[in-house]
């Protein structure tokens, strides 16, 4: 009599496709918030800051000029003579920054300024830097960026915890010969060492735990048949067709709902 034919199941691909898109959205995450903690909030309180030098250099230029006997000559020695009011904590803008920073060259043209449309200096000033021409409402403090590497940290680790997961599952497999189950972490189960098997979550989560107590030590084994084998009818179910080989070598106590009534 030839021996039955061993059942593999693989991983499914409802396992790999929410593992890789949960990869990706945890690495996304992850680089967001490296970005963010380490040069985009630097880079959005520089905006903040030179953004609202913008204003007041309209106000002093219309009280200068209230007269309006200004000139062109006198308005940019003074405007060349100011610096943007950044604040003591160098922590929080962008490396390397030149201070004191005199006021943006634009707020030194006489011309430009005159109209009196701070709104319109710095969406020319914002365009012509590559800057976003909506500037922060509110400047980032030290520990607002520190919390953008803290949770950088901790997307960065469910990243690799995904990915280890990921790898570990596409390497291993469930296996059914005529004599034993080979769970997916490699141990091999006769079925004469299985006492237990509780099927309660079989039909809603496709999970089953055998208990198994002999030569291959106790413990429980899971058979996870969404992640291996899945239920798919093109493929004749895979993970049915495990179980049922199970079963039919079972012989000890099995664990199911009981309807009342």
């Amino acid at each position: 009599m030839n021996a039955p034919e061993q059942i593999v199941c693989k991983p499914t691909p409802w396992f790999t496709l929410r593992a890789v898109a949960m990869l990706a959205m945890f690495s996304v995450f992850a680089v967001l918030f490296f970005i963010d903690g380490t040069t985009g909030y630097h880079k959005k309180n520089f905006a903040y800051y030179v953004h609202a030098t913008f204003e007041p250099a309209t106000k002093e230029f219309a009280r200068m000029n209230s007269g309006g006997d200004l000139t062109p000559t006198a308005w940019k020695e003074f405007a060349s003579e100011q610096t943007v009011g950044f604040p003591a904590d160098r922590d929080i803008l962008p490396k390397g920054l030149d201070l004191p920073m005199p006021w943006p060259k634009i707020l030194t043209d006489y011309g430009k300024v005159k109209p009196l449309q701070p709104h319109l200096l710095w969406q020319e000033y914002s365009g012509e830097n590559r800057m976003n021409k909506t500037p922060p409402e509110q400047p980032f403090d030290a520990g607002k960026i520190r919390e953008q590497i803290i949770v950088f940290y901790i997307c960065l680790a469910l990243a690799l915890s995904t990915l280890f997961f990921l790898v570990r599952t596409a390497r291993r497999s469930v296996r059914a010969d005529g004599e034993a189950l080979i769970a997916a972490t490699g141990r091999r189960i006769p079925y004469s060492d299985m006492k237990t098997l509780d099927l309660r979550k079989w039909d809603t989560k496709g999970i089953a735990l055998i208990g198994y107590d002999g030569a291959s030590g106790s413990g429980k084994a899971k058979i996870d048949g969404l992640t291996y084998g899945g239920f798919k009818k093109e493929q004749d179910e895979p993970a049915e067709r495990l179980m049922a080989r199970i079963r039919e070598n079972f012989s000890g106590e099995i664990i199911e709902y009981t309807s009342v009534g």
